[in-house]
């Protein structure tokens, strides 16, 4: 623990003696060691529109002020974000696409096909069922006794949820857990050793949500998200696109677990960390819905949001260039880690 202190405290200090055209905020250890707010500081300080150009995911911009990064995520025409939102350009021999990363048209039609499933109506439905699984939960946890939280109830919980949404075969629930973490951690997940496993266990995914599709296609129409997909005129058809289809369930299961059980187990560190918030939380629980609003910015579930420039662009006196259609251009990657509590800006 001490080392690990010492090597965050050297991260730390180096922020300040690093040129500033050097800083690289996709240095995933700065994020692991905690290290990355003073990196993030400076850039808002010195260089909100800054450029690298070398880093182990290639040449990249990061944009680091909201009102920028806002105006950027809201104009889709001059920035693109097709063919992927992470900086990583896609694999061309197993490219996923998913709804996340088109642009207009077609990111809206085949949103709103799943929407229904988590609206505001359906969730209400719901609750009775979410406080019930809490409530099981909790009471099986130990007493006095250590036990890790994100195994015993964050992903726990996600996963039973996940499921619903899904209906899923609840007895076969924690292969989503499997495939989420497969999808975003690859090997680091420990479900595979390299990039071809990843890919093999992914189309088990496919082949799994094929078979559930099939089951439910043409018939009376229910509000899980496979049964939404496979009976709307916009999105039947995508069943016909399996990479698409794929990409579309790795969205899905990851953003319906990794989301969620980050913000679980994100607020309990934080009201850990910060007594006084919650002991004004137990004094007042109609506080509960600006808390559960404060947690998802200050733990974010995303690290980052990359957009392609579709044409030549001026932001803050910086001119960033059109993306070459052959290299896939060169990321804009809209960093969801700010320094304080707002965490919208950009990488």
């Amino acid at each position: 623990m001490e080392k690990k202190l010492q090597t965050r405290n050297i991260m730390i200090e180096q922020a300040a003696s690093t040129p500033i055209e050097k800083i690289d905020l996709s240095n995933w250890f700065l994020n692991e060691e905690d290290a990355i707010w003073p990196y993030f500081e400076r850039l808002r300080n010195e260089a909100p529109v800054h450029y690298l150009d070398n880093s182990r995911y290639g040449p990249y911009w990061s944009i680091t002020r909201f009102s920028d990064i806002k105006k950027i995520d809201q104009d889709h025409k001059a920035f693109s974000s097709e063919p992927s939102i992470g900086i990583e350009n896609p694999v061309t021999d197993f490219e996923t696409p998913m709804f996340i990363a088109m642009d207009q048209p077609k990111h809206d039609i085949q949103r709103k096909t799943v929407t229904p499933a988590v609206a505001p109506r359906n969730l209400a439905e719901l609750e009775p069922l979410i406080r019930s699984r809490v409530e099981k939960i909790l009471d099986s946890l130990p007493v006095d006794t250590n036990f890790n939280w994100v195994d015993r109830v964050s992903i726990e919980l996600t996963t039973q949820m996940l499921a619903t949404l899904f209906d899923f075969p609840f007895e076969d629930r924690y292969l989503l857990t499997k495939w989420s973490d497969v999808a975003t951690l690859g090997s680091a997940s420990g479900y595979v050793k390299n990039a071809k496993e990843r890919q093999a266990e992914l189309m088990r995914c496919l082949e799994y949500f094929k078979k559930l599709w099939n089951e439910r296609e043409n018939k009376s129409q229910g509000f899980d998200l496979i049964s939404l997909m496979a009976n709307s005129n916009e999105t039947r058809e995508v069943i016909s696109r399996p990479l698409e289809f794929l990409g579309n369930l790795i969205l899905l299961i990851v953003g319906g677990n990794d989301t969620t059980r980050n913000s679980i187990s994100g607020g309990v560190l934080a009201l850990n960390n910060f007594p006084s918030e919650y002991d004004k939380l137990r004094r007042d629980p109609s506080l509960i819905p600006n808390m559960v609003s404060e947690i998802i910015r200050w733990q974010t579930p995303l690290a980052y949001m990359r957009r392609t420039a579709n044409h030549d662009i001026e932001i803050q006196k910086k001119t960033i260039k059109r993306a070459r259609k052959s290299s896939c251009g060169t990321p804009l990657a809209i960093r969801m880690k700010p320094f304080f509590r707002i965490r919208t800006n950009l990488l």
